[in-house]
């Protein structure tokens, strides 16, 4: 599904773990100075049991600033072996 930036509510991005899901967002706000402090979330799967098995979110609201493309977040994130969803 292709959607344009009018229709997206959150960005998401989500990582394998908390460390990760921290340091993108600390990542974030340190080269973007403009974008609003991210939400973190945990993410469990449905079956899990071990907590530390889950996936962490990292939520970004549009807009994005303009130092800022969703290619951008893309490559960021699967450099922490993540991947970027939009809701």
């Amino acid at each position: 599904m292709t959607t344009t930036s009018d229709q997206i509510d959150h960005y998401v991005l989500v990582l394998p773990d908390r460390e990760a899901a921290e340091e993108l967002a600390s990542r974030l706000v340190r080269a973007h100075p403009g974008l609003p402090e991210p939400e973190l979330h945990r993410e469990t799967l449905a079956g899990e049991d071990d907590a530390e098995d889950a996936q962490w979110l990292v939520v970004l609201d549009p807009p994005l600033p303009i130092t800022l493309s969703v290619v951008d977040l893309q490559n960021l994130v699967t450099e922490y072996d993540g991947w970027l969803e939009d809701y």
